[in-house]
């Protein structure tokens, strides 16, 4: 009987362990505060995620999931992608950074990401001229070293590179855009020839975001009342419709079976009206429930994916939106923000926190109740938030409802966290004191930070200051 209950115990870990086939996550590290990578790869391996894309190369990260057999996507920035264009020097990247983990017991990685999104509008061709010859490069210098059969070069590529005419918005109409299209042509059919898949970004959550017109349900997987139809099939949400409109314009060049990953597809929880927790959970619940159907352009096969993100990331910059702090599954400390079920049966639960994390002191710094003057209060808000994370202030955000002596005692509490409770962090002209009294409020969470490990870095990127500076003014009122 005692066998039979073991038995009975490890078939139900098992299954609140199980993931859906082709399921991944990426794993950003644009945090002032970072877990141990050894604590984030444990968070995965206690979810049962087997597949991890990373943004670079960090060597604290690749000697973590070194022998757990987790399938990783690594990355070249792309303000290495000129350098790549020189054949040597992509060898010697991948020397460094491939072979020297190509061991048994060493890091499984599958595939080079070749830059990221480098044919963006926004980038006005900043990249267009050198991300092929460098990708051209890593594959053969995988090849040369020996590897080139089980790890291949690709290019994570936004949804921008293809549309479909304004004549005919339809799927079945889609092509790659005009401006990139023989080199797209191009870049496809070395896919073709080397066995590397289309990795394409999928941001329903940007089309609401981006067009007050877009339907709200039609972002998500439990229908819509008004959707798409494309020759006799009906889409009813943007995701299929988005994919299917890929796989078109894969047809138009000759290539409409080339397999397709969706590199990065999530929902944010915080720092816009239409980004929480509510919304997150019901977009996750029908994605994941999804995968294994298809789309109707490839029906009955499982869509390959990588959620993104698995933990909020407080210094990223916030250009785009607000939002892109907080994609995350996981809270910045790594504690699960709302139940999802990863293998798409549709069995929600919280998924397993990171364990033995450690928290600075419990303390936080708030508006001194003793100051008289707070004619500087607003510039000392400014200050704070040009230097941490007060996304979450926002209109329609998880902490617009404070008032304005709590607004700033939030701002001055993420400021202190991020500088460690550093004495002189909590002062800001005599307008802040140190308090142990948690002002968490319904949803307004005041954080407690947790202790920095080595490979933390303190201070945000110049470019994500002033982008927090340029959001700042548009959305802190008192």
């Amino acid at each position: 009987m005692g066998a039979c209950r073991n038995f009975a115990f490890l078939l139900l870990l098992g299954l609140s362990c199980s993931v859906a086939d082709g399921l991944g996550v990426n794993w950003g590290t644009i945090a002032t505060h970072r877990l141990p990578p050894k604590t984030v790869v444990q968070l995965l391996q206690d979810n049962g995620i087997k597949k991890a894309k990373i943004f670079d190369t960090d060597e604290t990260s690749m000697k973590a999931l070194a022998g757990t057999g987790i399938e990783v996507m690594i990355a070249i920035p792309n303000d290495m992608l000129a350098m790549m264009n020189d054949y040597d020097a992509a060898k010697e990247w991948v020397k460094k950074n491939v072979t020297r983990y190509n061991f048994e017991k060493g890091v499984n990685i599958k595939y080079v990401a070749v830059g990221n999104e480098p044919f963006l509008k926004s980038y006005n061709d900043s990249f267009t001229n050198i991300t092929f010859p460098a990708l051209k490069n890593i594959q053969n210098a995988l090849n040369e070293a020996g590897v080139g059969d089980t790890i291949k070069a690709t290019i994570p590529l936004n949804a921008d590179v293809y549309d479909s005419p304004r004549s005919n918005p339809v799927p079945s109409a889609g092509k790659f855009r005009p401006d990139i299209g023989d080199l797209m042509a191009q870049i496809v059919e070395f896919f073709s020839q080397h066995g590397a898949p289309f990795i394409v970004n999928i941001y329903p959550f940007l089309s609401l975001y981006g067009n007050s017109d877009f339907p709200i349900d039609y972002a998500f997987f439990d229908g819509t009342s008004n959707p798409v139809l494309d020759d006799g099939v009906e889409y009813t949400n943007v995701f299929d419709a988005n994919f299917d409109t890929l796989v078109s314009a894969l047809k138009k060049v000759g290539f409409g079976d080339l397999p397709i990953v969706v590199g990065e597809v999530g929902w944010p929880t915080d720092g816009d009206v239409n980004a929480n927790v509510t919304m997150a959970e019901r977009f996750y619940a029908g994605l994941l429930k999804r995968l294994a159907a298809g789309t109707p352009l490839r029906p009955n096969s499982t869509i390959e994916v990588y959620l993104f993100g698995l933990m909020d990331e407080d210094a990223k910059s916030v250009a785009p939106g607000n939002f892109e702090r907080h994609w995350g599954l996981f809270t910045y400390d790594g504690q699960p923000k709302f139940p999802v079920d990863l293998s798409g049966k549709g069995q929600n639960q919280l998924l397993v926190g990171a364990k033995d994390v450690e928290y600075l002191p419990r303390k936080w710094c708030a508006v001194n109740l003793s100051a008289t003057d707070l004619s500087k209060l607003a510039d000392n808000v400014k200050y704070a938030c040009a230097h941490a994370d007060c996304t979450s202030l926002g209109y329609g955000c998880s902490c617009n409802g404070l008032d304005a002596r709590a607004n700033a005692s939030y701002a001055f509490n993420v400021y202190f966290q991020t500088q460690n409770h550093k004495d002189e962090s909590c002062d800001f002209q005599g307008l802040a004191a140190v308090t142990t009294q948690n002002m968490s409020n319904g949803t307004c969470n005041f954080t407690i930070q947790i202790v920095p490990s080595a490979s933390s870095f303190l201070r945000p990127q110049l470019s994500v200051l002033l982008s927090a500076i340029a959001g700042l003014l548009s959305w802190i009122c008192f």
